[in-house]
């Protein structure tokens, strides 16, 4: 196709839809370590729907960029950029609406100890925002990444374990293989009541009350927070802590947050406990 027939013009939703299932084709391959090579895949998309070079991989950056928000797993090389077509959120819509399970990866403890670079630091509060495309607003509300999150067990599980790992390991590089072998996966023994899910230690032996939050998206993933768990950051403040882990599909990082989490986070009132 004539390259010159496209340029300058808006992407049909046909086009939308054949670049989004490309990406997610793409993406596919990169989660379950599949080789693949992103040129060729832009080179067939230009070929079919005469786009150039530019304009295809901006696109891309696009799809990452909306992926960003759902709190999914995007392609390392597209860097998202949100300077969106708004019929991209349409394409990706109907796209997710078919493919229901790439909203729930079956998840696996990673094979690895947390590499020394693993832990990393927190995301910093940003200062409000311009308002975000209503298209885009509904298309989160409609796939949660915070909901989703929560139902996941699997997921919450795997990250979990994989916490269980990484603390194991830190102890044991320090020296400290007696606290090693003491610590507990409180959540797997004793259930979700306890407010906190792995109990693990500093190096001098303090305690250490892990809540682990996991997901597949960006540090910057919003998630929730129970009652419980907020009272007992509240009266362990020096004992409790988060421990956030993203982009666990890909290559897991953590960073830690602690109390009092309003220094940290914005907190806002999400789910109402309704009685008589």
């Amino acid at each position: 196709m004539d390259q010159s027939l496209k340029h300058g013009t808006g992407w049909s939703a046909d086009d939308l839809d054949a670049i989004v299932a490309d990406y997610f084709a793409m993406l596919g391959k990169e989660l379950s370590g599949q080789k693949y090579v992103k040129s060729h895949h832009c080179s067939a998309l230009m070929a079919s729907l005469g786009r150039s070079h530019r304009s295809v991989e901006f696109k891309h950056q696009n799809i990452s960029a909306v992926l960003d928000e759902l709190g999914l797993p995007w392609i390392p090389g597209y860097i998202p950029k949100p300077n969106y077509q708004g019929a991209i959120f349409d394409a990706i819509d109907r796209y997710l609406s078919e493919h229901q399970n790439i909203l729930s990866l079956a998840q696996t403890v990673p094979d690895l100890s947390l590499a020394d670079d693993g832990f990393v630091s927190a995301p910093l509060v940003l200062p409000s925002a311009k308002a975000k495309p209503k298209k885009l607003l509904r298309l989160v509300r409609k796939f949660d990444p915070v909901e989703r999150d929560r139902r996941n067990r699997s997921l919450g599980e795997a990250g979990e374990a994989f916490v269980y790992q990484a603390e194991r390991h830190r102890l044991n590089q320090a020296g400290r293989a007696d606290l090693a072998s003491q610590i507990r996966w409180v959540s797997k023994e004793e259930g979700d009541g306890a407010g906190y899910d792995i109990y693990s230690f500093s190096f001098d032996g303090v305690n250490r009350l892990i809540e682990v939050k996991t997901t597949n998206g960006a540090a910057r993933t919003p998630f929730f927070i129970s009652r419980n768990e907020y009272e007992l950051s509240c009266e362990r403040p020096t004992d409790w802590c988060i421990y956030r882990v993203h982009l666990f599909a890909q290559s897991p990082r953590i960073f830690t947050l602690h109390p009092p989490l309003e220094k940290t986070l914005r907190l806002s009132t999400e789910v109402w406990r309704a009685g008589f």
